[in-house]
């Protein structure tokens, strides 16, 4: 009997240290982590960056310098920014540097700060498609935004959508092709 307890116990044991499924990323989950890290683990292989944990590092506080957006704000969650509160960066760049799997590194964070995992991407516009006379104001700002763009003196709708319809063919040429085809 003493036997049958002991290897029950051992038997819990063990599927309560086995990773359970709330714990695993579910399909959309961490969006922004596990595409900025994705792209950041494959520049660090690209530039033949040396896999150790201060090499990684610093790559990674030079990238988020450079990040804008959702990508700044995660940046900001683990501390890769000079205005950070909390510094898990260690938490990235130690299982990068042992090539820890992007998804295993973004379940980790997700632990430590659930805000990480929340994150997503803003909905892109088709420029190519899209009525920008039907958009509002705060999304005509946002496309000059990230396009690194301003529009000084403006003032009306009418102002932005001429700034953007100006600005298409530099940084969105296909869709500014594709509406003098309309």
């Amino acid at each position: 009997m003493l036997y049958l307890s002991g290897l029950s116990v051992a038997l819990a044991l063990a599927l309560a240290l086995l990773p359970s499924s709330s714990e695993a990323l579910k399909e959309g989950d961490c969006e922004v982590c596990l595409s900025f890290l994705g792209k950041f683990y494959q520049s660090l292989k690209d530039n033949d960056v040396k896999f150790t944990s201060d090499a990684i590092e610093k790559a990674l506080l030079k990238t988020c310098k450079e990040a804008k957006g959702k990508e700044n704000r995660l940046c900001y969650y683990i501390g890769a920014t000079s205005d950070a509160a909390t510094k898990i960066i260690n938490e990235v760049s130690k299982p990068l540097s042992y090539h820890v799997p992007v998804e295993k590194v973004c379940e980790k964070l997700k632990k430590k700060d659930g805000q990480i995992c929340e994150l997503k991407y803003d909905k892109q516009v088709d420029l190519s498609t899209v009525d920008l006379k039907k958009l509002k104001v705060k999304d005509l700002k946002k496309i000059l935004d990230e396009w690194g763009e301003s529009c000084k003196g403006c003032v009306e709708k009418s102002d932005f959508i001429r700034k953007i319809t100006e600005l298409m063919p530099k940084y969105a040429p296909n869709a500014a092709k594709a509406r003098t085809e309309l």
